[in-house]
């Protein structure tokens, strides 16, 4: 012992006590998954803090050169052990839906005992606390003080889980109590929602001082909205919006414009049922119990959980995880020496990545958060992120990445516009009215009222049958526009739209839009069974692009005409009709399009011009006009953003590409993306250096074509997985996911990872296909 003595006190400066505010990793491994309860427990660095498996605990103490580490290893009760102590006092009753926090259900202690112990490397000297009392002061006050700051220190996923279930704290603001709303007569329905402006279905927010509804801001990636709803608080300065879908009996998502911050609002109930929503008639559900299968665990059989694409760390901790099959073993019997048990746990240790889900979610208002969440959503943010940050030659989202294109034909010129845009998953519409058990929901219809009008128990629900065929059909048809500006017509008419596939992505993830309102403004899940398909092919699908014969919408109007030999002079705009325009929120530059685009004909004319182009990618991008090298205020020269150059690069541009898309939107990196999808056509003729060669060229390279990185091939499929929301809404529920492995499909349920010999493939939400390769 006078040995270890020894030991330790050569080594007592880097044996620290936690502070307040030292972040304690003691319930996972940096490098791993392995825990205390895992197979040789879990190694904490007293001096970082860091905690290592027992396979990866040697090769910190190589690298670093620490050599105290406490040793944590927890067992589980026997079961007679559980349930002993007839004495002890009785255990509080939780009063929190959290697990491991204050007030909370405390699982951890109660199910296991544990150990703790330093253990001195590289020979792995143990110490226990009866060792140190033999030991000298020094020693024994610095180790037991360590030891004890440790094991009372909340670590860092006890802090993330306590942040999770709190939820982000958010201030009241300002506005809400003296907000005025305007008696306008606006009611809004509980569902049908579009954008006053471009019609967008998703991403909807209502102001709550005159119920307008717009959608909102736009992502880097073109993705989200068109900022409507910040442009209508400019316009008016109506400071506050509720999100359309988020409103539940607990509150909903408030965004205040000028305050830039999600807020709450303790008088919403009343600014909401100004317009018509009542809140409180909002109903919990509870969520149908699970059936037991036979488990399976093995080489890869592991939930597979939310990623971390911003560590190569934690992608190397992930992958190991997931892949190695060390996770994938059944739940060890409680207590040592135990009989093993005759029939199978039915769970497994598996990956708890914590970690993972609050690295993707941190800042965000709900993925931060254990409140329910939207698996499409997730996704959709999740891939924002990894494009974010993904800065070498490979990457992953341009698995998922496809073109979309969409033709608009004026009906009054019947000419066409073709425009292109990014998309991950193809939303797949549910059209109820196609049921091929009309008669039989009918009947369900009356005798549910009937229970109603009685008093009777409501019947059994009736599960409406949809053909795929019929969902596809309503993908593909033809939209009317009833509000389009044609650039022919120089004015508002009818146009319809058609959506094609522009490319095929190697995986083709697929939403079926299951969630909507019912007429009481609760939110609800279509009950719907719909025949999916084990193999897919979109061929018929795919985009044509421009037909022999069919003329083009102007992008804008003609400039005048010019001859060398005349000197062409800068036209003059009307500065008091953009004046007039300024002063009601709109971009100078847009203001001065609009007035140039319709000759100085006056305010109305182009208030027009502005309403029929506000979706317009470059809509606020500098005007050039005839007789000038540039708009005012650029140069050639102009700063631009290396990290926006970066960003636009990782997504398949080029670096000239990425620049002059840049330098179009003055430096602003939405609107360069949104400027740079529709601009591919432009993009085929890079500017010229002074030797007559593009700058590729200068280099000995040619130019790759223009257009985003996508992966196109055969539109192809089969199905490969699919993930189920059990629950009646988004209020409420939990998700499971099928995987097919070896012509098997396996349900991945939390732990429980076993067999599925009749998946439902037929109530998905999301389905994963990947491409047929003949």
């Amino acid at each position: 012992m006078a040995e270890v003595s020894e030991v330790l006190m050569s080594v007592l400066s880097t044996i620290r006590v936690p502070r307040p505010g030292d972040r304690v990793h003691k319930d996972e491994c940096a490098l791993s998954f392995s825990s205390p309860e895992s197979e040789g427990g879990l190694y904490v660095c007293m001096n970082s803090f860091l905690g290592f498996g027992s396979q990866y605990v040697d090769r910190h103490h190589t690298r670093s050169g620490q050599r105290a580490y406490l040793h944590i290893s927890r067992t589980r009760k026997k079961e007679d052990d559980e349930n002993s102590g007839s004495g002890d006092p009785p255990k509080k009753k939780p009063t929190r839906l959290a697990i491991g926090i204050e007030g909370g259900f405390n699982v951890e202690q109660e199910q296991y005992e544990e150990e703790v112990k330093v253990v001195l490397f590289p020979d792995r000297q143990e110490v226990t606390s009866d060792d140190l009392a033999t030991m000298p002061d020094v020693v024994r006050e610095r180790v037991s003080l360590a030891m004890a700051g440790l094991m009372s220190a909340d670590s860092v996923s006890h802090a993330l889980q306590v942040q999770q279930w709190d939820g982000e704290v958010r201030a009241v603001s300002r506005h809400a109590v003296e907000l005025k709303q305007l008696n306008n007569g606006t009611k809004i329905p509980p569902s049908g929602w579009r954008c006053e402006v471009c019609d967008l279905q998703e991403n909807l927010w209502m102001n709550l001082s005159d119920g307008r509804v717009f959608c909102g801001r736009r992502y880097f990636d073109g993705s989200g909205g068109n900022n409507h709803a910040l442009l209508h608080f400019q316009q008016t300065g109506h400071p506050l919006a509720v999100k359309l879908g988020t409103i539940t009996p607990d509150g909903a998502d408030v965004y205040s414009y000028d305050e830039d911050d999600m807020v709450l609002d303790p008088k919403l109930p009343e600014h909401l049922s100004h317009f018509g929503i009542d809140m409180m008639t909002m109903e919990k559900v509870l969520l149908p119990k699970s059936i037991k299968i036979q488990g399976l665990y093995g080489d890869k059989m592991v939930f597979k959980a939310a990623l971390a694409p911003f560590s190569t760390a934690h992608i190397s901790k992930l992958g190991y995880g997931l892949l190695s099959g060390e996770y994938s073993k059944p739940a060890p019997d409680p207590g040592e020496g135990s009989e093993p048990s005759s029939e199978p746990r039915g769970d497994q240790v598996g990956i708890a990545a914590r970690m993972f889900k609050a690295l993707v979610g941190r800042g965000h208002p709900e993925f931060s958060t254990n409140r329910q969440q939207d698996a499409q959503e997730f996704l959709l943010h999740f891939i924002n992120m990894v494009e974010r940050n993904c800065r070498s030659g490979v990457n992953p989202s341009e698995a998922f990445r496809f073109l979309v294109e969409e033709r608009i034909v004026c009906q009054q010129s019947q000419k066409a516009k073709y425009t292109q845009r990014v998309d991950y998953i193809l939303q797949l519409p549910v059209p109820m009215d196609q049921a091929t058990n009309t008669e039989e929901l009918q009947e369900a219809e009356r005798r549910r009222e009937e229970a109603d009008s009685s008093g009777a128990p409501p019947p059994a629900p009736v599960r409406a049958c949809i053909p795929f065929t019929a969902c596809m059909a309503a993908l593909s048809e033809p939209e009317t526009l009833t509000d389009f500006w044609s650039s022919a017509a120089q004015a508002k008419t009818t146009a319809t739209k058609t959506t094609r596939f522009a490319s095929f992505p190697d995986h083709m993830v697929i939403q079926v839009k299951k969630f909507t309102f019912g007429q009481d403004w609760v939110p609800k899940k279509l009950d719907v069974s719909i025949d999916v398909p084990d193999t897919l092919d979109l061929t018929a699908l795919r985009g044509t692009g421009q037909q022999p014969g069919e003329e083009l919408l102007p992008e804008v109007a003609p400039p005048p005409l010019m001859t060398p030999d005349v000197e062409v002079k800068a036209p003059v705009l009307d500065d008091s009709t953009v004046s007039q325009l300024c002063e009601m929120g709109f971009p100078l530059e847009a203001c001065r399009k609009a007035v140039y685009y319709t000759g100085n004909t006056g305010i109305d004319a182009a208030m027009n011009w502005v309403m029929g182009h506000m979706d317009d990618p470059d809509f606020s991008a500098p005007l050039v006009l005839p007789g000038t090298s540039s708009a005012p205020g650029t140069t050639p020269t102009e700063s631009i953003s290396e990290e926006h150059l970066a960003t636009i690069v990782s997504m398949g541009f080029s670096r000239d590409q990425a620049t002059r898309a840049l330098r179009a939107t003055s430096n602003v990196l939405e609107r360069a993306v949104d400027w740079i999808f529709s601009h591919l056509d432009d993009l085929e003729s890079m500017e010229v250096s002074e030797g007559g060669r593009s700058a590729a060229e200068s280099e000995g390279s040619r130019e790759p074509p223009p257009g985003p990185k996508v992966r196109d091939g055969p539109g192809k499929y089969e199905l490969f997985a699919f993930i189920s929301h059990m629950g009646t809404s988004t209020m409420c529920g939990h998700y499971v996911c099928h995987i097919k492995k070896d012509q098997q499909w396996v349900i991945f349920n939390d732990q429980k990872v076993c067999a599925s010999e009749k998946p439902p493939k037929d109530l998905g939400y999301l389905y994963f296909y990947r491409r047929v390769t003949e």
